[in-house]
């Protein structure tokens, strides 16, 4: 394994867990704020917008590449 294997790896992975740490932080965000389905509906929607354009654009940078 390359040097450049192993940062694509460790980058991949730790992208990955650092969405999964946002996505628990909303969920927390909204069951401690007791927002009901809509209101976590709407704050996934609303926060995670952010995570979705980091995903759309790294899928378009590999696509481009």
């Amino acid at each position: 394994m390359t040097i450049e294997e192993f940062e694509n790896i460790a980058l991949v992975i730790g992208i990955g867990g650092l969405i999964g740490f946002m996505v628990f932080i909303i969920w927390d965000l909204a069951k401690k704020s007791n927002a009901g389905k809509l209101g976590t509906f709407i704050l996934f929607l609303a926060l995670g917008v952010g995570l979705l354009g980091f995903i759309i654009k790294t899928v378009l940078v590999e696509m481009i590449e």
